[in-house]
């Protein structure tokens, strides 16, 4: 009896591991049964991020500036911006604040120049007052393009998912710049950036589309810009760029508030994930931009103007005629002439150089016509009689504003002709029009009353720019004897 219930409790002690075996399994299946798929996942290779932009904005606090003032004073704590050096001559800014729109909303100011640490000044005067609740602005943007190799086919269905940090706690998509603290909190401001301004291109251009998910972070949460891929799966290992134009272009973000160095970037992550159809990350990678600011290269370069007159030796080709005497930077000594109704020639250099970014002007004028002794030769119609060597009217009507031929040694007097040595700078030429020796008289300021007239020009700034002044003097055979002179004048006139 006592045999036959052990071998029932043997057997009920069997049955019931046997029990616990198949309860035990049965879970395990149900567990392993319903454990989600997983999908494995790999990085992007040749992976980038390439701001066109990569300066950072500027957000300083406003301290104090007037209605009707061009220059405005800064906070130096407690900001972005504490200083001005980061802000730089020509710079656009506003003032607001961060409640408002962006700067392409605002009253925008040119910044004229940087006064010291905490002082600008602008090209136009304020408006209005500025509050200490005031910001300064300087929004920098531009495109981003990125760039990299999927390791995993994008298939028909699939997508790219970029992910852009966006500033904890703001507006991510009102054109102002935003900041906190650290990276981790701060962020790019979206820009209003459409559909438009998505590009995409690799695994044949036209299959990708960006989609209307372009959606703006809230709180904590970033931005996003979702692309489709509409036909065709992409195969792997294919270069795929996607890049957001920079117009508008996204905002940088200004310096975080708390560690920030200047010179040192602020680092941001964007990162890059394709997937499939359902939404399962195939291949993904974090890349870097890092925005820094700017650094202004400056230098101050002089005015600066060389004006060299130099003789011109006898026997020298200028003005397609053969000089009779040597002059030098102070003189023309023509000497005693021997022969009436004859030509006797001569020559001066005028060599100058100026960086004036409007130009220069060489002009001549005398005291005088050519008086005996010196003498006074009064108006400009004083000849013999008057005991002068006039200007010659040449074989026409010259004057010291228009030039004509002259080539008839009976039309007695002084004028001058011009030829080029280096440059084309020379006012005329002496073979203008076909002619000979083309001819002006020099302009007669003190006692002719006539304006001065410029033998060179040029409207832009000039190296070593040379010109002849080539002079004519032809007399009569009852020009009274005696020593005549007057007093010839070169002036430069740089316009800076």
């Amino acid at each position: 009896m006592k045999r036959k219930i052990k071998q029932i409790l043997k057997s009920k002690k069997f049955y019931y591991k046997l029990w616990i075996f198949f309860f035990v399994f049965s879970q395990a299946g149900i567990i392993f049964l319903s454990f989600p798929k997983t999908v494995d996942t790999a990085a992007l290779t040749v992976a980038s991020a390439t701001l066109s932009n990569s300066r950072l904005s500027y957000r300083a606090g406003v301290s104090t500036g007037t209605l009707g003032s061009s220059t405005v004073d800064i906070d130096s704590s407690g900001n972005s911006d504490n200083n001005t050096n980061h802000l730089f001559p020509k710079d656009v800014v506003c003032f607001s604040n961060a409640g408002m729109l962006g700067c392409s909303q605002q009253t925008t100011y040119t910044v004229n120049s940087i006064i010291d640490s905490d002082t600008f000044q602008m090209t136009s005067s304020l408006g209005e007052n500025l509050s200490g609740s005031d910001l300064v602005i300087a929004t920098q943007s531009g495109s981003l393009t990125l760039s990299f190799k999927n390791t995993t086919e994008i298939p028909t269905d699939g997508d790219i998912l970029v992910t852009i940090p966006m500033a904890d706690d703001a507006d991510g998509n009102d054109g102002f710049p935003d900041s906190q603290s650290s990276v981790s909190t701060s962020g790019f401001d979206l820009n209003s950036i459409a559909v438009a301004d998505i590009a995409t291109t690799g695994c044949t251009d036209g299959n990708w589309v960006a989609t209307e998910t372009i959606s703006e972070g809230s709180g904590s949460t970033d931005h996003t810009i979702r692309i489709d891929r509409q036909t065709n799966a992409c195969a792997a290992d294919s270069t795929i760029t996607v890049t957001i134009d920079a117009s508008p272009g996204l905002i940088n973000p200004a310096p975080i508030t708390s560690g920030h160095a200047q010179g040192t970037a602020d680092v941001y992550p964007i990162n890059i994930k394709t997937r499939d159809g359902s939404n399962n990350t195939l291949d993904q990678i974090d890349v870097d931009v890092a925005p820094i600011e700017a650094v202004l290269v400056s230098v101050s370069v002089n005015e600066t103007l060389s004006f060299v007159v130099a003789g011109v030796n006898i026997s020298s080709s200028t003005c397609g005629q053969t000089t009779d005497v040597t002059t030098t930077a102070y003189s023309v000594p023509w000497g005693t002439i021997a022969a009436p109704n004859t030509f006797y020639e001569a020559a001066q250099q005028l060599t100058l150089s100026t960086n004036s970014d409007g130009g220069y002007a060489v002009k001549i004028e005398e005291n005088d016509q050519m008086g005996m002794d010196g003498g006074t030769c009064t108006g400009t119609g004083a000849g013999e009689a008057e005991n002068c060597i006039k200007d010659s009217a040449c074989d026409a009507t010259c004057s010291e504003s228009a030039s004509t031929e002259w080539t008839t040694n009976t039309n007695n007097g002084m004028a001058f002709s011009l030829a080029n040595q280096a440059g084309t700078d020379a006012v005329f030429l002496y073979n203008e029009s076909a002619r000979t020796f083309s001819s002006r008289q020099i302009a007669d300021v003190t006692e002719g009353g006539e304006t001065r007239q410029s033998v060179m020009y040029n409207a832009a700034a000039v190296s070593a720019k040379s010109v002849y002044v080539c002079y004519r003097i032809s007399i009569s055979g009852t020009q009274p004897a005696g020593y005549y002179y007057n007093k010839v004048k070169y002036t430069a006139i740089p316009v800076f």
